[in-house]
């Protein structure tokens, strides 16, 4: 049964110039991209998306870093696509990620982690929801 997931390219990443491999190796593990828009966020718009953490002592820094430059908000759809996206992901610190995944391949730090993927079928309608709307989902 196919499902969508929601994943964001984050400005390390862009900044970096590694959009294109991160989109390529999405589109290798059999992602179909239904929609995908290049932003710049507001703070205000970030806490807004990561409300679940505002009483976090790291909810400032994720704030400004997620409003500080271009990302790619993006819907994907496969089988199983949340789970599949988490582990081709990997870790969300790096360093702790396995080899082959984006974050060992891309990111740099456990906040400048390169990509975003939601991690609940919950979560997932919430973040689509966010950053599209219907009509956008083809």
């Amino acid at each position: 049964m196919l499902e969508r997931t929601f994943s964001i390219v984050k400005p390390d990443a862009v900044r970096n110039g590694f959009v294109s491999a991160i989109l390529a190796e999405i589109d290798k593990a059999g992602f179909r991209i239904v929609a995908i828009r290049k932003e710049s966020i507001t703070k205000r718009e970030a806490e807004g998306f990561y409300a679940v953490h505002r009483d976090k002592p790291f909810f400032s820094s994720l704030t400004d870093f997620m409003a500080s430059g271009p990302l790619f908000l993006m819907v994907l759809e496969k089988e199983n696509a949340i789970a599949d996206l988490r582990r081709l992901m990997g870790a969300t610190n790096p360093a702790h990620a396995e080899e082959g995944t984006l974050r060992r391949k891309f990111a740099a730090s456990l906040q400048e982690n390169a990509i975003h993927g939601s991690d609940a079928k919950e979560t997932a309608a919430f973040e689509i929801g966010y950053w599209f709307a219907g009509y956008e989902l083809i």
